[in-house]
């Protein structure tokens, strides 16, 4: 089970009043959410091996150079190039990677490379089944039905997970199981700043993947002049073949990045009980760290 860590942290934080503080009333609801959701997700799905992937970059310079409006929207307003994320927040990413560390839970990033990169590495390394927690439907991209690779989508809360295979891609997008990232690459993000092709919603995306398989094949047929393209579409496209010709640098998760080993095997006990134990009365951590300590160690 991968972790998409910063996705459902900040589900947390939206989702879980401000009002849980530690003692001197400092929040810390998605430090609390977050430990919540774990053991939810462990007693839920009973992984062998968990691994919370981290971004070690949220804009990485590769994705910026090739699409210079990727999460540009997202960047601070006094000009610094880091995310503008609520204070409250900021304050307990740290907490949560120091619980995360005491706990025993394996963490995993890349240098350069965001979350999503770790988990497409993983998945990728991984010669067994593999569950993607996340509320990003970025990574819908590496559902795989013969690994399995699938997607345990959040967006509706942990009490009504979405388990999203090659089928249920199908029927949600009308597209191939494995296409995901061509058709996203075509109707394009907002939420990331990715403009895709002017002018193509959802359904043309879906009808030209269906006609030509990915963009590359879609690419081919304009420079050969082939047919085969929905009524409208083949000027839209032709006119946004240069961010076509780079999308793909951004729009795909890098299997590949430099993620060192790591193991993640459960039942794991906490790696730090002293320092868990002055985390705990620091944050005032009370029984969502107890209940996430016992699932994590199998009772």
């Amino acid at each position: 089970m991968l972790l998409d860590s910063a996705s459902l942290y900040f589900r947390a934080y939206f989702g879980v009043p401000e009002t849980m503080t530690a003692p001197d009333g400092t929040p810390v609801n998605a430090v609390r959410g977050l430990l919540d959701m774990i053991t939810r997700l462990v007693r839920a799905r009973h992984p062998t091996q968990l691994v919370a992937c981290m971004d070690a970059d949220w804009r990485p310079a590769f994705r910026v150079a090739a699409v210079p409006s990727y999460k540009a929207h997202r960047l601070r307003a006094d000009g610094k190039n880091e995310e503008e994320v609520p204070a409250a927040l900021a304050a307990q990413v740290p907490v949560i990677e120091h619980v995360l560390a005491a706990a025993g839970v394996a963490m995993a990033a890349a240098p350069g490379y965001e979350a999503d990169d770790v988990i497409g590495t993983l998945t990728a390394r991984s010669a067994g089944p593999v569950e993607i927690v996340t509320g990003d439907r970025d990574l819908f991209q590496l559902v795989d039905d013969e690994k399995p690779a699938r997607v345990i989508y959040t967006a509706r809360g942990l009490s009504k997970l979405d388990i999203i295979d090659e089928a249920a891609i199908a029927a949600r997008y009308e597209i191939p199981g494995r296409a995901y990232a061509d058709y996203a690459t075509l109707r394009g993000d907002p939420s990331d700043g990715l403009p895709g092709v002017p002018g193509v919603g959802d359904k043309t995306a879906a009808a030209l993947v269906r006609a030509f398989g990915s963009v590359e094949a879609i690419l081919a047929a304009l420079d050969k002049g082939h047919g085969g393209f929905p009524a409208g579409s083949r000027r839209k496209v032709a006119m946004a073949r240069d961010y076509l010709a780079v999308a793909a640098a951004v729009v795909r998760v890098a299997t590949d990045a430099p993620v060192p080993p790591v193991d993640g095997g459960l039942p794991v006990s906490p790696a730090d009980p002293g320092a868990l134990d002055a985390l705990d009365a620091r944050w005032d951590l009370g029984t969502s760290l107890r209940r996430a300590v016992a699932a994590l160690s199998g009772k």
